[in-house]
């Protein structure tokens, strides 16, 4: 992952910080949403003509998941960086 540079010819810590960390509570209110959806219920997929149309459900509510988790922390990661170079 590319980390950003600070310099003066750059954007500034503070607004990349403030960004980053916009993003970050964006991303936590996403993954939030996402689970209160709950898990599939089986009764939701049991007429579905497709075989194991529940267990897919499942597998993919739990990707959705890691993916957002996943930007999440990568985020942060940046934010971090960033605040660390703020703080020099």
């Amino acid at each position: 992952m590319q980390l950003p540079i600070i310099h003066l010819g750059g954007t500034s810590a503070s607004s990349l910080l403030e960004d980053y960390c916009d993003a970050t509570q964006a991303v936590r209110a996403a993954i939030a949403a996402v689970q209160h959806c709950a898990a599939p219920n089986a009764r939701d997929y049991y007429v579905s003509r497709t075989p194991g149309a529940y267990q897919i459900a499942v597998e993919e509510h739990g990707e959705r998941l890691e993916k957002l988790n996943s930007v999440l922390k990568e985020l942060e990661t940046i934010a971090e960086h960033v605040a660390d170079a703020e703080s020099r």
